[in-house]
């Protein structure tokens, strides 16, 4: 494979979260390193938040692991322990199965940059610390539901 061109890689923006959460990841991007090198087996995102940006809602996930070094400035990141502070060399790890809900938030005034790299397991189910919402990911496609199982209609 040859060296991968960043500067050709399309941007992500936006979130398969829905509303009100969708609108909460404005100043997020990734790009897709995994994806645009052919990998299968898990996913490497290259992921900056703006100053004031989040990465995601605090989540959780049953089958996948996943692993975050910070690569330039500096961003928080909160778990069900509190808050890190989180610089460049920087790295945290969690295990799939292990319900400690966490994010990383920008509150400083630069950009943020992060690598994360991540199982990606047949089926996946990522559960929400703060919010009552589940993703169940198969076959490509999600369902969100609310922690019970029931089919996602809004917040409660």
């Amino acid at each position: 494979m040859p060296k991968l061109d960043l500067s050709q890689m399309p941007m992500k923006t936006g979130s398969i979260y829905p509303e009100p959460y969708a609108g909460m990841m404005q100043g997020r991007s990734s790009l897709r390193l995994g994806e645009a090198g052919g990998l299968t087996q898990f996913g490497v995102n290259l992921v900056t938040l703006q100053p004031g940006a989040l990465s995601s809602l605090r989540h959780w996930h049953l089958n996948e692991d996943e692993f975050v070094m910070v690569t330039a400035g500096e961003c928080v990141m909160v778990t069900d322990a509190g808050e890190t502070l989180m610089r460049a060399g920087d790295c945290a790890a969690f295990p799939a199965g292990r319900a400690d809900g966490h994010h990383f938030l920008n509150r400083s005034a630069a950009p943020a940059v992060f690598l994360v790299v991540g199982t990606k397991a047949p089926r996946e189910v990522a559960t929400y610390a703060d919010v009552d919402l589940r993703v169940e990911i198969e076959g490509g496609k999600a369902r969100f539901t609310y922690r019970d199982g029931s089919d996602w209609e809004g917040p409660r």
